[in-house]
């Protein structure tokens, strides 16, 4: 047996045999183009991991027969990267795939740069983080970026079945019977990481006696041993975590409770309360609102309760807030409201302060004509009297519109349109 992994040995030798990904090396899609034209351009290349990065680069020299060499930007040195070089100026062009090309320091990427210029390499950075974000502007200008999407399970069954079928690279020396419930398993609980699952599926094949009838029988039970935990892949720094936060959030609004617990689920997987907790209170004023606002006070109340106790027991009060925030009636007039103040005043639409609410509590204020005309609300019947507040350019605006949602925003209305009617100018 070959002390290489499986999922190392199984790496595509051609584009065609690359899976998944159809939308760069499908027929016709651009890093298809590219090879067929043997037209190669230094590109990045993002995604989670296991979804085919390093394959891709791979298969991409194999289809060109370009020399090609693989780097890690943390643990290979500027000396590794001259010898590449040198490689480079004697037979025209090398493919450099180097991994986690965020981590490229400024010595190295010096280095690389003229070379990148003038094509000598071709480099294949491959990145976890969104490159707009982790990687170094001299560097991204000088690539193409593409993203990688997480595999789908039908595309690691496929995989799963051609590394059974292989008896040069893969399993196809071995007697496998795989359960169909274990290759279900097996392609589902890895999280779209093909290189877990083929190291999972190569990990049960040869741990496994045979039968009596000299087959290894690979069941659900020995796959679930052999992943041992279901693969979630969440980086609380990366595109991926944000994706989430925003899928939760837009479930509560959208009063779907089952989404909304799942995505509450993976966060809780993730261990991030902080993420969780700070999320739900911008929901519950942002979505929820003035509709419920009991419901706003017992999420503050859950969140409280989730960051003094902790995981695993935090999960409850989370929980019971995000089905009371689902199934919530939703209201977004304040922020509407508070948006559209923000956006008048950043027009140039804000005026003098009027005199009779300015500052009066100073030497000097009085003499100024301020807050001499200001009538107290307490001292009139009711608590209110009629005055203007907004600037006297602006006096006539309006921006918050109530919506009629539950009885406290429904009443809020009333009030709203009552005092609106008595400060009208007719």
């Amino acid at each position: 047996m070959s002390i290489q992994p499986l999922a190392y040995r199984m790496r595509p030798r051609k584009i065609e045999e690359i899976i998944g990904q159809a939308h760069l090396v499908g027929k016709g899609k651009i890093i298809e183009r590219m090879v067929k034209a043997k037209s190669l351009s230094s590109m990045i290349l993002y995604g989670p991991p296991g979804v085919g990065k390093t394959s891709i680069a791979s298969a991409i020299a194999g289809s060109t027969n370009f020399a090609f060499r693989m780097l890690n930007a943390v643990t290979n040195n500027k000396k590794d990267l001259q010898i590449v070089v040198e490689e480079a100026k004697m037979s025209g062009r090398v493919i450099l795939f180097l991994d986690e090309v965020h981590r490229l320091d400024k010595g190295k990427q010096d280095y690389l740069l003229p070379y990148l210029e003038n094509g000598m390499i071709v480099l294949i950075g491959a990145t976890t983080g969104n490159p707009y974000h982790v990687i170094n502007p001299a560097l991204r200008s000088r690539c193409q970026i593409f993203e990688l999407k997480p595999l789908e399970k039908e595309h690691i069954k496929k995989a799963i079945q051609f590394a059974l079928k292989d008896s040069e690279r893969g399993l196809g020396n071995y007697p496998v019977d795989l359960e169909d419930g274990a290759c279900e398993f097996l392609s589902q609980s890895v999280g779209g990481d093909l290189r877990s699952a083929l190291n999972a599926l190569e990990l049960a094949v040869t741990s496994t006696d045979p039968n009596e009838e000299g087959k290894i029988l690979i069941t659900e039970e020995i796959i679930g041993e052999c992943v041992q935990k279901k693969s979630f892949s969440h980086d609380k720094d990366g595109d991926h975590h944000y994706d989430v936060l925003s899928a939760f959030q837009k479930s509560i609004r959208g009063s779907d409770v089952n989404a909304a617990l799942h995505y509450l689920g993976r966060l809780i997987l993730a261990g991030d309360l902080p993420s969780i907790s700070r999320r739900l209170l911008v929901i519950a004023y942002e979505d929820i609102g003035l509709a419920n606002p009991q419901a706003v006070m017992r999420t503050f109340t859950a969140v409280e309760t989730a960051e003094k106790i902790g995981f695993p027991e935090a999960r409850i009060p989370l929980a019971n807030a995000v089905i009371d925030l689902c199934l919530s009636p939703k209201s977004n007039s304040a922020i509407t409201a508070i948006d559209a103040a923000i956006k008048d005043i950043e027009k140039g639409n804000a005026g003098d302060v009027p005199d009779h609410l300015k500052d009066a509590h100073y030497a000097g204020a009085k003499q100024l004509g301020r807050g001499k005309t200001y009538k107290y609300p307490h001292d009139y019947a009711g608590g209110w009297v009629k005055q203007s507040y907004l600037p006297n350019s602006i006096r006539k605006r309006k921006y918050y519109e109530p919506k009629t949602t539950g009885k406290y925003e429904s009443a809020l209305a009333k009030v709203y349109e009552r005092i609106n009617l008595l400060t009208d100018d007719k």
